[in-house]
């Protein structure tokens, strides 16, 4: 495909707004057993990750809006010694990460969602974690992330943008299998995942490009 075939950023941008209606409504069919199972059965699937079991600091966030839940982690993190850190958003967009443990007190942000209550000097930037658990609402097997329109995680990371080996901190997508797309309509500024993380799988996306 040559670059006057390639898709518009305006025709990318106006499917991608399609698909995520569409994807909003896959995940709301979803009934609470098939949410509790695949937060538990998601456990396993992140444990195949080297970076995940070993790694100190590691980035996630609070489920909302029927989003895969993270708490059954919680227990295997702890048991390592490891540190968990929840977004906050920040000026510019910008996200940092505080480190939070069950327990210790949160409070709703401007957009109503919890967030640690913690002092400035512990907020680390993006590129000061090792690991970060991201929420999509569709991803497809290159690494391309659909998420929810506002941009906070691509350019919190963009630092990292056209990397083609895992680097720090290692992104990984969470999602439920049934948020899978044959492809996301990529736009200029989109950050690729290093893995994606199912209740069904482990996908390593270097490993899909090498075959592609």
């Amino acid at each position: 495909m040559t670059a006057s075939d390639a898709p518009s950023a305006s025709t990318n941008g106006a499917e991608r707004s399609a698909l995520r209606t569409e994807l909003r409504a896959r995940r709301a069919a979803l009934s609470a057993a098939e949410r509790i199972a695949a937060a538990q059965a998601l456990v396993a699937q992140l444990e195949q990750i080297p970076e995940f079991l070993t790694d100190r600091r590691i980035g996630g966030y609070w489920a909302i809006a029927g989003e895969l839940p993270l708490m059954a982690l919680m227990p295997g993190l702890r048991a390592r010694g490891q540190t968990w850190h929840l977004p906050l958003p920040g000026a510019g967009r910008q996200l940092r990460f505080a480190p939070w443990r069950p327990g210790e007190p949160i409070a709703p942000n401007r957009y109503g969602i919890p967030e640690p209550v913690c002092a400035p000097e512990a907020l680390l930037a993006p590129a000061e974690l090792d690991l970060v658990l991201l929420p999509l609402l569709g991803f497809d097997r290159r690494g391309h992330r659909l998420g929810f329109g506002g941009g906070w995680y691509d350019r919190s990371f963009s630092f990292l943008h056209g990397r083609s080996e895992p680097g720090k901190p290692v992104l990984v997508g969470v999602a439920y299998a049934v948020q899978e797309l044959d492809r996301v309509p990529v736009m200029p500024w989109d950050v690729q995942l290093d893995y994606i993380a199912t209740e069904r799988e482990l996908i390593e996306t270097a490993d899909v490009k090498r075959e592609t």
